[in-house]
């Protein structure tokens, strides 16, 4: 089982990837992250993702899903990223966060490498 290092080097390790991060969402607070470009805060992009999950929770919430929550995409013109929350009964309150350029990224592959990350991380 891969630890937080090992996920982070794995996650930095799909195509396209300029930063990937583990991120509390109670404290919106990084827990370790990697970066291939200093054009991203990643930082403040944990900071930022926290209120968008906390938002997305809230949401289902309220409209009474009890459906879990897989991933959250969000698609700029030069980036994907992906915010991924921890489904295991210690990775609770945490989400994984991966930035990804465009041009560069298979975005269902991604997707799908993220997911098998998230199922061998060990927090």
């Amino acid at each position: 089982m891969p630890n937080i290092d090992a996920g982070l080097k794995n996650m930095m390790a799909i195509e396209g990837a300029l930063g990937a991060a583990v991120v509390d969402y109670n404290s919106g607070m990084s827990l370790g992250s990697l970066n291939s470009t200093s054009g991203l805060d990643l930082d403040v992009a944990a900071a930022g993702n926290t209120e968008v999950v906390r938002a997305k929770m809230r949401t289902m919430d309220q409209l009474g899903l009890k459906q879990g929550l897989e991933d959250i995409l969000i698609s700029l013109s030069g980036q994907y990223h992906l915010i991924r929350p921890l489904t295991n009964r210690k990775g609770q309150g945490l989400f994984l966060y991966l930035a990804l350029d465009r041009a560069r990224a298979n975005l269902a592959l991604a997707r799908h490498r993220l997911k098998g990350i998230e199922e061998e991380l060990e927090v």
